[in-house]
């Protein structure tokens, strides 16, 4: 099975270039959405956060308020390094589980989005890596138009690698700027269809 890392900056088209792959024949599993499961009511991983953080990061429900919760972690680089450790070894356990899984199907194709993929050093599990990216004036547009106020955008931003040094790292760069035919047409050259 060949395995895919995919990775890049916030609001670049991760997302879409998973899409993408998916279309193509790739079996995909999103980190962001591992991260959300981790934290539904009854984890382990949202008791061990309100404890601490607080349970004022809960809800009536119990459910994880995430956008406080992301208020404090982006402005705080302590306690988003004490919330990474929380999560991104469950993270990395699940994704890996499901690879696993993967190859025993027998999956030729499988793909990995990891937003903070070489932030985490995971980067050699895999046979390449994918890295989507698009100007700064894009991605700032791209945040705006999800509701996030400046502040948000610069600070999460400040919170990942710079997008120039991905890029570097990164086996292949899928420029997002244009439409999706040109993103496809990117992706394409890169992936051949999964047979």
């Amino acid at each position: 099975m060949k395995l895919l890392g995919l990775t890049g900056g916030v609001g670049m088209g991760k997302s879409a270039c998973a899409q993408l792959l998916r279309w193509r024949g790739a079996a995909v599993v999103d980190t962001d959405e591992l991260a959300r499961e981790l934290v539904e009511p009854g984890q382990p991983a949202l008791q061990e956060i309100a404890a601490t953080f607080g349970r004022e990061f809960l809800d009536a429900e119990g459910r994880l308020r995430r956008e406080a919760l992301a208020h404090v972690v982006f402005a705080d680089p302590e306690a988003r390094r004490r919330l990474e450790a929380i999560l991104h070894p469950r993270i990395q356990d699940a994704w890996r589980a499901q690879v696993a899984a993967w190859r025993a199907e027998g999956k030729p194709l499988a793909v990995v989005v990891i937003p903070l993929l070489f932030e985490t050093g995971v980067e050699k599990e895999f046979d390449a890596v994918i890295c989507v990216a698009c100007s700064a004036e894009t991605q700032r547009q791209r945040l705006l138009a999800r509701g996030w106020s400046p502040e948000q955008i610069k600070l999460r931003i400040a919170a990942q690698m710079p997008i120039e040094e991905k890029m570097l790292r990164a086996n292949y760069v899928v420029w997002t700027e244009a439409g999706m035919d040109v993103h496809a047409q990117q992706v394409y050259r890169i992936v051949p269809p999964v047979r």
